[in-house]
């Protein structure tokens, strides 16, 4: 069976309980269409595998494991899924995939969902397999962000870029080293989401939040709203527009900060416009002092573990913190020379 021209990897052809847990996930518990396809992804994942590895297909040149059928998985099937055949799934996406234990976590959260929703909602399944599943342990990594005089660089570079859509660019640089959003945040925010000094933001599972626009903020928008005011908007709403007149699109934001910070002489592969975020909720907790319960507000968490992990203490503290120990400039003679001048 060869791969239909036109389609992926037949992805949509799921099951009715699978879709039925999606639908649930998105409508109940409003997640986020993102974390949706990401299930959707990885339970698909599980069953391609799962028939696999009982022998139900047999890959070939026509069949490839992205092709593998799940449409007829039903209710004996589930019921017959043991915690080992998750074991075996996990050494799996290990050997075969070389998956991080970052993206084996996220695997074994879908698995748990999912689960837990066949054996507690929907009782399809009499025991829950995932249930004793452990999550691989993740290594924590800091958040990576730009410094102060980086974050200033970039900064100068959209003021004084020679492009006609400069403006507009040191706008959407300020906003985001400013405020803290997402990339989905900023590209959304409609003109009547701004009122005086406020910024009402939509953020993960369409939850509002209210952001504060700072005098950087508020006195790049009063230069931009001029520029906005030339082009033929064609949406009335959107804040941000393309030279089109149209709601400026993810990736066009994207391509506009790489540029930026690629003439700001930054390593565009190791930063993003989510980096950008990481570097506002740095500057906010180093420079302004905000308490990590306030910073979760700014930056939309849902939970307070997330925003811990900019309390990191960076590598210019850590240094000035050593240079700080009064055995710093200790040297042997001088340790030799206060011994002998105080025996005692």
């Amino acid at each position: 069976m060869s791969r239909p021209k036109g389609k992926s990897s037949g992805e949509n052809a799921t099951f009715p309980i699978m879709e039925q847990y999606l639908r649930y996930m998105q409508a109940v518990q409003e997640k986020s269409p993102l974390t949706i396809k990401e299930y959707r992804y990885d339970l698909i994942l599980l069953f391609r595998f799962l028939k696999k590895d009982r022998g139900l297909v047999k890959l070939s040149d026509e069949l490839h494991f992205e092709d593998i059928p799940i449409s007829d998985i039903d209710e004996k099937f589930l019921n017959s899924i043991t915690q080992d055949d998750l074991f075996a799934f996990m050494i799996f996406l290990s050997r075969e995939r070389n998956a991080s234990s970052a993206t084996r976590a996220r695997k074994v959260a879908t698995m748990k969902s999912f689960f837990k929703y066949l054996f507690q909602k929907k009782r399809i399944i009499k025991d829950d397999p995932s249930y004793e599943l452990e999550t691989p342990r993740r290594a924590k990594r800091l958040p990576k962000y730009l410094n102060l005089d980086q974050s200033l660089k970039l900064l100068s570079t959209a003021e004084h870029s020679e492009k006609e859509t400069s403006v507009r660019d040191y706008c959407i640089v300020t906003l985001f080293l400013n405020c803290g959003m997402r990339l989905s945040e900023l590209q959304g925010i409609d003109l009547s989401d701004i009122v005086e000094d406020t910024l009402r933001v939509v953020g993960k599972g369409n939850k509002e939040r209210t952001v504060y626009l700072n005098h950087a903020c508020l006195q790049a928008l009063r230069e931009y709203y001029p520029y906005r005011d030339t082009l033929k908007v064609k949406d009335e709403q959107a804040l941000f527009l393309s030279s089109r007149g149209t709601r400026i699109s993810k990736p066009m934001i994207q391509n506009i900060i790489k540029r930026l910070l690629s003439e700001s002489g930054i390593d565009t592969a190791g930063y993003s416009v989510h980096k950008l975020r990481h570097t506002a909720a740095t500057l906010m907790y180093k420079y302004g002092e905000v308490d990590i319960r306030t910073l979760q507000t700014i930056l939309g968490h849902q939970s307070v573990a997330t925003t811990q992990i900019y309390t990191h203490v960076d590598e210019e503290l850590l240094h000035e913190a050593v240079s700080k120990n009064p055995l710093a400039n200790i040297s042997k003679t001088t340790a030799r020379k206060k011994k002998e001048a105080d025996p005692s």
